[in-house]
């Protein structure tokens, strides 16, 4: 099943399958989501939850029982229900359930509001605890931003200029090597020798904001103010780009196997609710 709002300036479309967002068109009609093709990359724009990243050997321990989560957790592989909709808006929800509690054992909700805003979608992540103790968890984006024509006509324009550091993946999980991206006036030009490496994981970032070019010109920016973390990632040969604002990111080989001792995890307090919202903007 999928799902569409609209203003006069944009349509959205969500698959209730992972609450996925799969399309952003203009009213010219033209796409800014990646479309998908599994011969690059099968998905769209997946929620990561209630990890990010990859664990140390897919496990994690919680009061010395163990547990086992594959890469980037299970809500992006299970159905969501919608529970609001109007014409410029909806809300989806994944709660926890027998299934769950196999790999994840506390007592979660998983909200995802999608908003148009003019020309502009606003994705807001809420997380309920429902359980009656702390419970530990990440959250993060994934969209895929298609780039018609030539990958290396685009660039990321970053709103401030910044050291831009950036720690290397080794077998999916952080390593202690860092690289610096260099920029000119905040602009780094995209091309495919930049992710040889797999994603450019930034554990911080000071920009907030940043703005994909394409020629030189505006194409779209991502706002991601709540969020301290930042991947950015594609496949070699592929026409779109990940900007991923993130909290919490992979495992480090000397992580602990204590999920409350995670680097980058949050901890919601029993009956608490987490929030945090993105935006992407067509220029």
């Amino acid at each position: 099943m999928t799902t569409t709002i609209s203003n006069s300036a944009l349509t959205a479309s969500v698959k209730h399958s992972g609450a996925e967002l799969f399309s952003i068109k203009d009213n010219q009609n033209n796409e800014y989501i990646w479309e998908g093709n599994p011969d690059f990359w099968g998905k769209h724009s997946p929620v990561l939850f209630p990890i990010v990243g990859t664990l140390k050997n897919n496990t994690y321990k919680i009061k010395d029982q163990e547990y086992n989560l594959s890469r980037h957790g299970f809500a992006r592989d299970m159905e969501f229900e919608l529970i609001d909709k109007t014409e410029n808006k909806a809300v989806f929800s994944l709660k926890s359930s027998e299934e769950t509690l196999k790999k994840y054992p506390f007592e979660f909700e998983l909200q995802i509001i999608y908003t148009l805003n003019e020309n502009s979608l606003d994705l807001e992540y809420k997380v309920i605890n429902k359980g009656e103790e702390k419970m530990p968890f990440s959250i993060g984006a994934h969209p895929a931003i298609a780039l018609p024509d030539n990958f290396e006509d685009y660039a990321i324009k970053f709103e401030k200029e910044e050291n831009l550091k950036y720690n290397l993946l080794e077998n999916d999980l952080i390593s202690s090597k860092t690289k610096v991206l260099e920029t000119s006036d905040g602009i780094i030009p995209l091309n495919y020798e930049l992710f040889k490496n797999d994603a450019l994981v930034f554990k911080t970032v000071e920009s907030k904001s940043l703005t994909i070019l394409k020629n030189a010109n505006p194409y779209i920016q991502v706002d991601y103010k709540d969020f301290p973390s930042l991947g950015i990632w594609t496949k070699e040969n592929a026409p779109f780009i990940c900007i991923e604002p993130w909290f919490g990111y992979s495992d480090t080989a000397h992580n602990s196997v204590d999920l409350f001792k995670k680097e980058g995890i949050l901890v919601l307090d029993a009956g608490q609710n987490f929030r945090s919202q993105f935006s992407i903007k067509v220029l």
